[in-house]
């Protein structure tokens, strides 16, 4: 079975600590690997979760604060040295293109990789294939600040059983996912009628915000949401005033949203435990847990 999974390469805000990294989240999906915010010291990270370079196809910066993209200049260069040989392509805020340029080409090396740079200037899809879209809303930080979210095209999971009995097989079973229905000696089967709708699983990101409809949005019925609670409520105006959440508005967010699980990260140095955060949290969410740099959180299944 493919690999659906959120490695937490960092889960610190601000500065790292002695146990928490700057940020740092990989995502992976199938035979694509989504980065999102590579501070400084993800390639380290990386070795210590067992993550390479060729495993990364699509990077996604939040915003240009330093703990969300100092990472970006050193994944560059080893992007280069590991001679990854596929395109990767980079989405990040538009306006910050020349942070962007300052970071591909922070020091002397010798670049060879295949590096696409998308700058966001608008919101919606910025990219779609046959499988999955990607998709970005604006969230309401001190600086321009992008959230994204990652959906799955819905599908149909053909019934084999129901197929037999019909009387569709071979080139039919294709003709009849391609038209909706098809007539089969005289009679008509309809593609609802032999298979299950089978709805896309979803991820979406949710990094510094305040409280904002577009992370609501952005999380709607989502299976994972990863979300920023950088305070708990004890310390709520300094989450309004530096443009953060706190664990409690966090959870009101995934339950609006009506998502599924709740991966809490972004942790400010203030607090020596994220138990409080997950207690915080659970009074308005059930299904939550509190991200540790190298943890493993798989998006859930759908039936």
């Amino acid at each position: 079975m493919s690999a659906r999974e959120l490695i937490t390469l960092g889960t610190a805000s601000q500065v790292p600590t002695r146990y928490r990294n700057h940020n740092g989240y990989l995502l992976r999906w199938d035979d694509e690997g989504f980065l999102f915010d590579p501070g400084e010291g993800t390639q380290r990270q990386m070795i210590y979760a067992g993550v390479t370079t060729a495993a990364i196809t699509r990077i996604c910066i939040t915003h240009f604060h330093g703990d969300h993209c100092l990472g970006l200049a050193g994944i560059s260069q080893r992007i280069s040295l590991d001679r990854v040989p596929h395109t990767v392509h980079v989405y990040y805020p538009g306006s910050g293109q020349v942070y962007y340029e300052r970071l591909r080409q922070a020091s002397i090396f010798h670049d060879v990789a295949l590096v696409e740079p998308h700058p966001i200037s608008s919101p919606g899809e910025i990219h779609a294939d046959a499988k999955l879209t990607l998709s970005t809303l604006p969230l309401e930080h001190g600086v321009e600040a992008w959230g994204y979210r990652l959906q799955e095209r819905d599908s149909r999971t053909m019934l084999p059983d129901r197929l037999a009995a019909a009387g569709v097989r071979g080139p039919a079973v294709r003709r009849l996912m391609q038209d909706g229905q098809i007539v089969v000696d005289g009679r008509t089967v309809r593609l609802d009628e032999v298979s299950l709708h089978r709805r896309g699983q979803s991820v979406a990101f949710v990094m510094d915000t305040r409280v904002c409809d577009n992370a609501v949005a952005l999380a709607r019925d989502v299976d994972l949401l990863i979300c920023e609670s950088t305070y708990l409520d004890c310390d709520a105006d300094k989450a309004h005033d530096h443009g953060h959440l706190t664990a409690a508005e966090a959870a009101r967010i995934a339950a609006a949203a009506g998502a599924r699980k709740l991966v809490l990260t972004h942790f400010s140095q203030r607090y020596t435990s994220v138990l409080p955060f997950v207690a915080e949290a659970q009074q308005y969410f059930e299904n939550v847990v509190a991200a540790n740099d190298g943890d493993t959180i798989a998006v859930p299944p759908r039936a």
